[in-house]
């Protein structure tokens, strides 16, 4: 089950995210955010 969350960061980033989407290799921002999440959490935990 998702859970919808609200976070602030950065305009930059915003604009790197939303570059990503145009590229076409994510579908949305929270596409970028949760595969992101999800590399950091498999780095963090030696996988």
């Amino acid at each position: 089950m998702k859970q919808k969350l609200s976070i602030t960061i950065d305009k930059e980033k915003v604009k790197d995210v939303k570059e990503l989407i145009s590229s076409g290799k994510f579908r949305n921002i929270s596409h970028v955010l949760e595969y992101s999440l999800n590399k950091f959490l498999r780095e963090e935990n030696g996988s």
